[in-house]
């Protein structure tokens, strides 16, 4: 760990694929996911102050989340929880803790996470996060950390690497030269991505050098970048929250993936297997969770299951829960809210919290 390790964690997210668990005020970032006693955000946090100095780490979110956030990490310096006015995507939120971090220390290397994923294999997330900050440090170079599949999953974007292997350690990571994003497949065409050998999940974890990335936003998003570079002077100053009001009310909306990451050149990707999951639906989590013998799993030690197969259940401790004749079923239940959902149809769920807020209102999401 040394001074120049920075890391923005993105935290805004709504998390609204996991409702009714996850509401607009206390979204999938800031729940117990997976029951550990730590939330996501605080498991992220934990994991990523292992390879910078805490003060060195920042917390970009919205601002309704940022006491939240104050009150789970109690370590991070308050200054270093940036509250985006609007939502303006990611590639808005990169920018806002490069362009800071670059002030700071033009020797920064920068590592970007969601705060709401689950890597269970850490060690190894260290090392090739070091690995990456070594490299970046030498080369203008912008990298990613691409997730060896196991299987022709079609909820994940892809990274295609050329096969050009700029260096590797047997059975633990391979950096390779980036060809291609590639957008949520099918199924065949996942399938064909899986049997290539050379395509690998897009986990949205990406490293790079503060001057490279600012570099790149210069060249593929150049309004963006001379908005920041603007109002960089009012930036660690009592000017700042006015400065980002001004910013996020005249930058375009644009993820990172897109606005910089599928047009640049000095793309790098490193495969590996960190143990990863984006927790991005209920069956992610599904995937990751204890199971019986007939693959059902839940948080409550007052389930039965009857005749039923490959479901996942959340209810509350106070209750008694019977599942009969089930198969392939989503079924949550909170105070207000009751979800029963084929797995096969969650993508709807996002619909379904939609028609909630417009018929019943906004208490429920």
């Amino acid at each position: 760990m040394t001074k120049n390790n920075y890391a923005i964690i993105m935290a805004g997210g709504i998390g609204s694929r996991f409702w009714p668990w996850s509401r607009t005020e206390q979204p999938k970032q800031f729940l117990d996911v997976l029951g550990t006693g730590k939330t996501l955000i605080q498991q992220t946090f934990d994991r990523i102050s292992q390879i910078c100095p805490k003060e060195n780490i920042l917390v970009i979110t919205n601002a309704r989340y940022a006491q939240t956030i104050a009150a789970q990490i109690p370590d991070m310096p308050a200054e270093n929880i940036l509250s985006e006015p609007q939502g303006k995507n990611t590639a808005p939120c990169v920018a806002l803790g490069a362009f800071k971090i670059h002030k700071k220390n033009s020797e920064a290397n920068i590592l970007v996470a969601p705060s709401d994923h689950i890597i269970l294999k850490e060690e190894l997330f260290a090392q090739v996060v070091n690995r990456g900050f070594d490299y970046s440090g030498k080369n203008d170079v912008l990298m990613t950390i691409g997730i060896e599949p196991h299987k022709p999953e079609t909820g994940y974007g892809y990274i295609q690497s050329s096969g050009n292997i700029v260096a590797e350690e047997k059975n633990r990571w391979v950096q390779t030269e980036v060809t291609a994003f590639r957008e949520k497949p099918d199924l065949a065409t996942a399938q064909n991505f899986l049997a290539d050998g050379r395509y690998f999940w897009n986990a949205g974890i990406f490293i790079w050098s503060a001057k490279s990335i600012l570099k790149a936003f210069l060249s593929h998003l150049p309004q963006m970048h001379n908005l920041f570079a603007e109002y960089t002077p009012d930036f660690d100053t009592i000017a700042e929250t006015k400065a980002i009001e001004q910013i996020f009310g005249r930058c375009d909306s644009i993820s990172i993936d897109y606005g910089i990451m599928e047009k640049a050149k000095n793309v790098q990707v490193i495969s590996t297997d960190i143990g990863w999951s984006d927790l991005g639906s209920w069956s992610a989590l599904h995937e990751i969770s204890n199971k019986d013998v007939h693959e059902n799993t839940t948080n409550s030690e007052k389930t039965l299951f009857y005749d039923a197969n490959n479901c996942i259940v959340r209810t509350l401790n106070n209750k008694v829960t019977v599942i009969e004749g089930l198969k392939d079923y989503v079924v949550v239940e909170e105070e207000n809210a009751l979800l029963i959902c084929r797995k096969q149809n969650e993508q709807r769920i996002k619909e379904f919290v939609k028609d909630v807020s417009k018929k019943f209102g906004d208490q429920y999401v």
